[in-house]
């Protein structure tokens, strides 16, 4: 061998050993454990022997996939006396999802204990919102919220189940748990979770129940207790659900493992038995000598036992959007009943209800309580006098569970949802997992494997476009929508709110002057009609400051194509103050395909307005697309399809990103009333969304995208 072959071999051979040196340290040194758990082999962890044994029969060595097809599945598996089961190997599980079999990919089992490993990571302090995302997404940390519904508990019980609460959170939990506090009118916001037991536990020292009081704590009840009682219990229940609804998805954001809320309540009913009803339920009501309200009182009148019959089937209804939302966001409710072991749903200060009434009232509300815990693998803990035992039952179930991954074979970017089925080949155990999961996009796929900014779709960019602020020192917010008219022409809706007062009685807008014209000449001319309230409770003179702002509305024909609209804002005095002048497009609905009309948005300020405009289809539409997280909202539109065929339509809310984040409730159109979308604010924090309306008919589709901002 010549001289200048020397080098080259000898950079050779030092890169060979390097390389055959660090494949021999990966075989070596197994993944580091999870802090504070243990871990389990897998087929994925082959001993050196076995990896020699692949290499002397020339196989290559397996490669695991992770990626955007990757679900991770936490399983918590229990014994008949509710004891964790840690035996179990991978082989013991076989997981479905859409009922077609996935192979195990990833498997490790998670312990966590009340006395932390030696090598454990420190517990770090939790200041703000980043910390809280951080921390909750480790694997070792167990996520509680305690819900608080003071509106379901009374005053006595909710003194007595905080005391034990607070003794459970002082004593049984670890360091690293994470433990929030949260009342059915706390904003999402306030909601922290935090290791300071201390904190949590003044929380809960001032928790009050108020069920069946309805006196007056803040101004949000004041709209609404002099109410008739089963309204008012209404609303209760209906705060109580949004509230419970909005702490799911926000939870599901901070963690894709189990999540758990301790759910501190009496039960949901929306029935009030006559005995309690009263046309102000801020007034106790008095025994009525009137004979046929009083045959209302008797036992087995089958007036009120099919009243309360539909309306136990109501709240039923109502109690399944909150477990599914949770299991779609993998959390587990653990209802507690702080009466205890309870005979009685009314107590003796109350008026005589006869046993019959009573017993099936209370076994009703216990069963809302039992149907939220065995919807979401939770458990139920009630006619419980001490509490202690079924929350210590709660912490085994997030003490002990398994990781298992899979990439999935059935959804690789569809956005669905997808069922997921985890069975033990183990006979003699109880398994609990996650429901499900919602497949990432196609979108979320590619910006998954690019480093480069992702900007939103164009269509997004162009409704969020809309959200733009008017032009300095407008005094009016305009919208206007289209549909179509019974003669084959459009209709066109004209809407204008003033979005500022002047400095003076002679600045503010009172009237607006509109002139729409067209190819065949002017389709409307006129001024709007004086300033009223949507409510029809205020005057042009003054408002009541808590009252919606005043809406004014005209309707008029026009022909499709453009036309220019004119506006002249002007004073109480007749003066012009702001002018302006747009082109619209009026579209044609007589056509072959598919169409929308102009969607609009109706606003209510409590759950009482929301209640009366649910049903009202004249209600005005709001101009407005900046909302409080406290309004309640409907979105509205119609469809028009040629010929019999029945559209397939479909709502979904989106990010200002464009990014799907879940599917809207959406009531179809009877006789006479449009398409109609409730959105629940509340369950959203501060910033600006869209809405995707998709219809498809005969071989047609549109998409219409509706962008709004949610402001505190």
């Amino acid at each position: 061998m010549t001289n200048h072959w020397i080098g080259p071999c000898l950079v050779v051979g030092l890169l060979m050993l390097i390389v055959g040196g660090h494949a021999q340290q990966q075989r070596q040194q197994p993944p580091d454990p999870l802090p504070g758990s243990r871990q389990e082999n897998t087929p994925a962890q082959s001993t050196d022997q076995e990896l020699e044994q692949d290499i002397e029969v020339d196989q290559p060595i397996p490669i695991f996939r992770t990626g955007i097809n990757f679900i991770r599945v936490d399983v918590i598996v229990t014994d008949g006396d509710g004891n964790p089961v840690t035996d179990l190997t991978v082989d013991d599980f076989e997981i479905y999802e859409d009922d077609n079999p996935q192979a195990v990919d990833s498997f490790q089992l998670v312990e966590i204990s009340a006395v932390p490993a030696p090598d454990a990571e420190l517990v770090s302090p939790v200041f703000d919102r980043n910390d809280q995302e951080q921390e909750a997404q480790r694997p070792d940390v167990r996520v509680f919220v305690i819900f608080l519904d003071d509106y379901h508990v009374r005053e006595g019980n909710g003194i007595r189940a905080s005391r034990m609460l607070a003794e459970f959170i002082e004593n049984q939990l670890v360091p690293t748990d994470l433990v929030g506090v949260m009342y059915p009118l706390m904003p999402l916001d306030d909601v922290r979770l935090t290791r300071n037991r201390q904190v949590t536990i003044n929380a809960l020292n001032q928790f009050r129940g108020v069920k069946y009081d309805y006196r007056v704590r803040n101004e949000f009840e004041a709209r609404y207790n002099d109410y008739p009682t089963e309204t008012v219990e209404r609303i209760r229940n209906d705060v109580s659900l949004s509230a419970l609804r909005g702490l799911m998805i926000r939870l599901g954001g901070l963690r894709e493992g189990r999540k758990h809320v301790v759910l501190v309540s009496e039960g949901y009913s929306n029935y009030v038995p006559p005995q309690l009803r009263s046309m102000n339920a801020s007034i106790r009501p008095t025994i009525d000598e009137n004979p046929q309200r009083q045959d209302r009182f008797a036992a087995n009148n089958p007036l009120e036992e099919a009243s309360q019959f539909f309306d136990g089937a109501s709240i039923m209804l109502d109690l399944r959007r909150i477990f599914q939302t949770a299991n779609r966001f993998n959390t587990a409710f653990y209802p507690v009943d702080p009466r205890g072991l309870a005979t009685f749903e009314f107590d003796v200060d109350q008026p005589t209800i006869d046993f019959r009434t009573d017993s099936r009232i209370l076994r009703q509300a216990q069963d809302t309580l039992r149907v939220l815990a065995e919807e979401t693998d939770g458990r139920a803990i009630v006619n419980q006098n001490n509490l202690g035992p079924g929350l210590r039952q709660m912490l085994r179930d997030a003490s002990a569970y398994y990781l298992l991954g899979y990439n999935s074979s059935e959804a690789a970017a569809d956005g669905q949802y997808h069922e997921i089925n985890v069975r033990v080949k183990r006979e003699g155990v109880q398994v609990r997992a996650r429901k499900g999961f919602w497949a990432v996009t196609e979108r979320d796929a590619v910006r998954a494997l690019t480093t480069a900014a992702f900007e939103p779709p164009k269509a997004v960019e162009v409704a969020l476009s809309a959200l733009a602020e008017p032009r300095r020192g407008r005094l009016v917010r305009t919208w206007l929508g289209t549909s179509r008219a019974e003669n084959g022409k459009t209709r066109v809706t004209f809407v204008w709110e003033p979005v500022q007062q002047g400095r003076g009685r002679g600045d503010t807008a009172s009237r607006v002057l509109v002139t729409a014209m067209g190819d065949t000449g002017a389709f409307f001319r006129g001024r709007v009609p004086e300033r009223v309230s949507s409510a029809g409770r205020g005057t042009s003179g003054g408002l009541i400051q808590s009252e919606p702002p005043p809406v004014t509305r005209i309707d008029f024909e026009a022909d499709s194509g453009t036309m220019q609209i004119s506006l002249a804002i002007e004073s109480d005095g007749g003066a012009v103050l702001d002018r302006d002048r747009n082109e619209v497009e009026i579209p044609d609905f007589t056509g072959p395909d598919i169409l929308l009309s102009t969607p609009w948005f109706v606003r209510a300020r409590n759950a009482l307005e929301f209640r009366s405009l649910v049903e009202d289809w004249d209600a005005p539409p709001t101009a407005a697309r900046e909302f409080r997280r406290t309004d309640r909202l409907l979105l509205r539109f119609e469809t028009y399809v040629p010929g019999p065929a029945i559209p397939d339509i479909k709502a979904r809310l989106l990010n200002r990103g464009g990014d799907p984040m879940y599917p809207l409730d959406l009531q179809l159109a009877t006789s006479g009333a449009p398409h109609q979308v409730d959105i629940v604010p509340v369950s959203l924090p501060p910033g600006e969304y869209v809405i995707e309306l998709t219809a498809t008919a005969a071989g047609s589709e549109t998409t219409e995208l509706i962008a709004f901002r949610l402001t505190t």
